[in-house]
């Protein structure tokens, strides 16, 4: 029996994409977006879901965030239509339907774990990240619970396994916010935002896209 090790490949099945985008010209869209939710905070009370304190508005920013708001949209369904394919692999044209809302967080404010039924794909859009870019300590990341459940951590939670992502298998993993930055995920991932520990203010902008 010969003494070398033997070849091992590890197939990474049941990968979940998370999906970051640096939009381009976003300092421009931003100044748009953030002019227009600050104005619609101050003329609407919040609405109340996942959020713990702070800002969120109703689903139908499309009404009242004008071009800015439709330009990001027109983004989200480019980014969807590049992540999604039919069942042979093979790209299709998907007319999505969308909600779209906004949030501002201020110091102490944040959302529990949540998903968002009904839809394929949700992604949320950094306006403001009150200074969570430079000063990571200020919290406020976006949050991801590993969908498939407690795996090894129920039973030997020292151990994980030495494949990429491994170490977060039972746990969670985390995207620390950036101004110009889109994350889309699918929607059924559990998902919350650590309260923020800054003075500014956390803007973004959230969406659903469904068939």
């Amino acid at each position: 029996m010969s003494s070398a090790a033997p070849k091992v490949e590890v197939a990474p099945l049941f990968a979940t994409p998370i999906a970051v985008v640096d939009v381009p010209g976003a300092a421009a869209l931003n100044a748009e977006l953030k002019a227009v939710i600050l104005a619609q905070e101050k003329a609407t009370p919040s609405t109340q879901h996942s959020n713990l304190g702070g800002w969120q508005s109703s689903w139908d920013m499309e009404r009242w965030g004008g071009g800015a708001a439709a330009r990001l949209l027109d983004v989200a369904r480019g980014v969807a239509n590049g992540l999604t394919c039919d069942r042979q692999g093979r790209p299709v044209p998907i007319t999505w339907k969308s909600n779209i809302w906004a949030n501002v967080n201020r110091a102490g404010h944040g959302n529990e774990f949540h998903f968002h039924p009904g839809s394929f794909w949700s992604g949320v859009y950094y306006v403001e990240d009150g200074g969570i870019g430079t000063d990571p300590s200020l919290g406020g990341e976006l949050e991801f619970m590993d969908p498939r459940g407690a795996a090894p951590a129920m039973y030997a939670p020292h151990l994980a396994w030495t494949v990429p992502g491994g170490r977060s298998m039972g746990a969670c993993e985390t995207i620390p916010p950036r101004a110009g930055r889109m994350v889309m995920f699918p929607a059924w991932m559990l998902h919350a935002v650590r309260p923020y520990h800054g003075a500014a203010e956390r803007i973004s902008v959230a969406f659903n896209l469904s068939v």
